[in-house]
């Protein structure tokens, strides 16, 4: 995982080489760039520069979305953690599998439909929620809720990441599906803000401003609840989290379709980007 950078750096370089898949890989390459950037976060660990938030943000989850059981107050983390079901597990699962590619479908998908600028506008956006999640994780590092359960509110570098509540999803399945993901999770303190939350609901806005068919904005839409409920119900993050990852989607689309894109020499840019590709 450490290296997956270099190897897509690579890849980049020999298909941009070759006319016929050139303009493809213009128009994918923020797509890479993310995979390139979120790798590398490990030779940087956000914890390096700002303490971590273990016990504070998960009283304010408990507070404000908690529920009370017999047990007392619980986190709705903690209560899902001992209340699940298998098909629950199942659904839970499928939802999560699509954070990453659906996304990548939908940009891809506009390519080769022949709508290149709006598949561009597409991986920039990915790309920029991404930035914009980031600057938080460095800003706000974060325990997720499988970390408090399982360790407490002691900060420990050197724990692995963990598939939490999907290792029940792996159960029913004839192999580890989510442990081969998160064996190479690059940093477990960045749960802050929920970026799983915000990938599939922004390309669902790019549904909207694309004017797609409404089928696909539903469909879209469908997997974007799927997957804000599985955050909390497999433990992976609050209910803070993913109304953060909400925020996040949000207000990288606004910022760059009412402000950026606004701005003379990013139009340029832009449309000059655009050309490459088309």
């Amino acid at each position: 995982m450490a290296y997956y950078g270099l190897y897509i750096i690579a890849i980049w370089a020999v298909f941009v080489a070759i006319k016929p898949t050139r303009r493809f890989m213009y128009a994918v390459t923020p797509l890479l760039l993310f995979i390139v950037i979120y790798s590398s976060m490990r030779f940087l660990p956000n914890y390096t520069f700002h303490s971590i938030d273990l016990r504070g943000i998960y009283e304010a989850d408990k507070v404000l979305f908690g529920i009370d059981t017999a047990e007392g107050r619980m986190t709705l983390c903690e209560y899902f953690n001992t209340h699940n079901a298998p098909i629950a597990d199942f659904f839970a699962g499928l939802f999560y599998l699509c954070w990453i590619p659906v996304p990548f479908a939908y940009s891809i998908w506009l390519f080769c439909s022949g709508k290149r600028r709006e598949s561009v506008k597409a991986s920039i956006a990915f790309l920029f929620v991404n930035l914009l999640g980031f600057i938080v994780y460095y800003i706000h590092p974060a325990a997720p809720p499988w970390y408090v359960l399982q360790y407490g509110f002691e900060p420990d570098f050197t724990v692995p990441g963990s598939v939490a509540g999907l290792a029940r999803f792996d159960a029913l399945m004839p192999f580890p599906v989510f442990a081969n993901i998160y064996s190479g999770n690059s940093n477990i303190f960045a749960a802050v803000p929920s970026l799983h939350s915000a990938y599939v609901l922004t390309a669902c806005i790019y549904t909207v401003i694309n004017k797609n068919k409404t089928g696909l904005t539903i469909a879209f839409a469908i997997i974007t609840a799927g997957i804000w409920a599985t955050a909390v119900y497999a433990c992976h993050h609050y209910v803070i989290d993913v109304l953060l990852g909400i925020a996040d989607a949000a207000l990288g689309v606004v910022l760059l379709e009412c402000v950026l894109y606004r701005i003379p020499c990013i139009r340029r840019a832009f449309d000059k980007y655009v050309s490459a590709v088309e």
